[in-house]
């Protein structure tokens, strides 16, 4: 993944890094955030615990409506149960990642 965008191009659609913060005080993808390696990831917070899955779903969901894509063709392809998540978006991966660099410009600014 390209280090100043949390978007990849792979086979088959799009990885996304995310970095995840559950039981926060509200559902909001807040821009982006750099790790200790440089490598920017998306900042997303959800009120719902991570109990379960349950941050996971809404995350999906949240990104899902946002993106104005099916809940379906996202899934958490690592870091299930860690902040540091990669999201797999299934699709065309050059529609997809026009899609999601222009939604990125939208938010910041």
């Amino acid at each position: 993944m390209a280090n100043d965008a949390p978007f990849a191009a792979v086979s088959g659609g799009v990885n996304v890094r995310v970095r995840l913060t559950p039981k926060a005080a509200r559902d909001a993808i807040g821009g982006t955030a750099k790790d200790a390696r440089g490598i920017t990831a998306l900042k997303a917070t959800v009120t719902a615990p991570p109990e379960g899955g349950k941050a996971n779903k809404t995350l999906i969901g949240m990104l899902a409506k946002s993106w104005r894509l099916a809940k379906t063709s996202i899934s958490v392809k690592s870091g299930l149960t860690h902040r540091q998540k990669t999201l797999l978006v299934e699709g065309d991966t050059e529609m997809l990642m026009k899609k999601l660099m222009s939604w990125m410009e939208g938010i910041s600014g």
